[in-house]
């Protein structure tokens, strides 16, 4: 029923959009004009759009000129920062836009972490604004972060870059992913996990939402006799997850759990989308969309 009701919205979308565009439908020479959607779950924390400022720049200076659009994928993120008077499109409507103002090839980039849930939809949807006659002549989707084991190897190297240079070799270190428990691609953060043990066996991923949890890692804690832990969030963003459910001083958040049991923490409130060589992995995917357009950065 849901996805009937999603062709059905497309559709009628369709229609009112290939009404501007019937002029330029496909078959037509048009002058190709190339685009980027920014696709984020968003944020309205100030400190933590300033970190998906940093990649659009990054985008920005990776492909000069091509126009670049962005897309929060969560309309709670949405209606509070229209409510504060900053209008954000969903990725929807900003291939809608560009649709109408006579774009015909769009990359999608997706800036969540694992493709779950939220990818497979902006997957699903960008595929039916190909499909809209007089629509696009080509839209791809890049794709997330952890998306190859590869990635995931260039990500844990990043992330053990940039621990503090207060760590001791005997401190844990705690990673805080989103998770989804009802997606198989949850799997991922158990992988990363492996992959980060083989290189640091104090380093463990946990989830908000899926597995591992954190009573899954305490026992690992233990019995490494480790006394300090360091926070870290395994988010695009340091936002409400990051600041209240890992450092928050309420007594269920992990920093309140972890000193309740007798361990030192020291919080890094700095979102993956903050570091350059996980940024890297992004614009890498980004690349590999944009080469199918046969298009190459100056």
């Amino acid at each position: 029923m849901k996805k009937l009701c999603l062709i059905v919205w497309a559709g009628l979308l369709g229609l009112v959009i290939s009404g501007t565009l019937a002029h330029a439908g496909r078959g037509e020479n048009r002058p190709e004009r190339r685009a980027i959607v920014l696709a984020a779950f968003g944020t309205t924390v100030p400190e933590a759009q300033r970190a998906l400022s940093q990649v659009e720049q990054r985008v920005r200076e990776t492909f000069p000129g091509v126009e670049v659009r962005w897309g929060y994928t969560s309309r709670m993120v949405r209606s509070k920062l229209a409510g504060d008077g900053k209008l954000l499109d969903s990725p929807e409507m900003a291939l809608a836009r560009l649709m109408d103002e006579g774009f015909t090839h769009v990359a999608v980039l997706s800036l969540h972490t694992i493709p779950g849930r939220e990818f497979h939809e902006l997957a699903q949807n960008a595929r039916l604004f190909q499909q809209m006659s007089g629509g696009f002549e080509k839209v791809v989707v890049a794709l997330p972060l952890l998306s190859s084991r590869e990635d995931q190897a260039r990500v844990a190297r990043a992330i053990l870059r940039n621990v503090p240079s207060t760590r001791k070799p005997q401190d844990g270190v705690l990673l805080m992913g989103h998770g989804s428990g009802q997606h198989p691609s949850d799997a991922i953060y158990a992988a990363l996990g492996q992959v980060l043990s083989e290189l640091d066996p104090h380093v463990h991923v946990a989830t908000v939402d899926g597995y591992p949890r954190l009573e899954d890692v305490l026992p690992r804690l233990e019995a490494a006799r480790v006394r300090k832990v360091i926070l870290m969030p395994l988010m695009a963003v340091a936002g409400d997850h990051a600041r209240n459910d890992m450092a928050g001083s309420e007594p269920d958040s992990w920093k309140s759990v972890l000193q309740s049991k007798g361990y030192d923490c020291e919080v890094v409130l700095k979102g993956t989308a903050e570091y350059p060589e996980i940024v890297d992995v992004w614009l890498d995917h980004l690349r590999d969309a944009m080469e199918q357009f046969q298009y190459s950065p100056r």
